[in-house]
């Protein structure tokens, strides 16, 4: 995973699989860095993301609990398909926006 802060916000570059055996490392550090670093943006690129599971949909909205309280929001940038309907059928989109290119 790769994690970049500018200003206020915070891109986090997620796996191929969104899944229980990272999501604690990802919330970890995206709680220190949302702490350290006065985020109030949140955004999940899904670009080399092919599975997500309920424990990604976790991480998500753990995250946008933690930035939502300062007036944050929680984005999803470069989602294929598969992982927007992941994230539709979860409820998760009712939280985040997705951001979507012009083509």
């Amino acid at each position: 995973m790769k994690y970049e802060v500018q200003e206020n916000c915070l891109t986090i570059y997620l796996p191929g699989e969104l899944d229980h055996h990272n999501s604690e490392e990802i919330k970890r550090e995206a709680d220190r860095l949302i702490e350290r670093g006065h985020v109030r943006y949140v955004i999940f690129d899904f670009a080399d993301t092919e599975f997500c599971d309920s424990s990604g949909i976790g991480v998500i909205m753990g995250r946008y609990k933690k930035v939502c309280m300062f007036g944050g929001e929680v984005w999803a940038a470069h989602a294929n398909e598969r992982i927007k309907k992941i994230l539709k059928m979860s409820g998760a989109t009712k939280i985040m926006q997705i951001y979507e290119e012009d083509v």
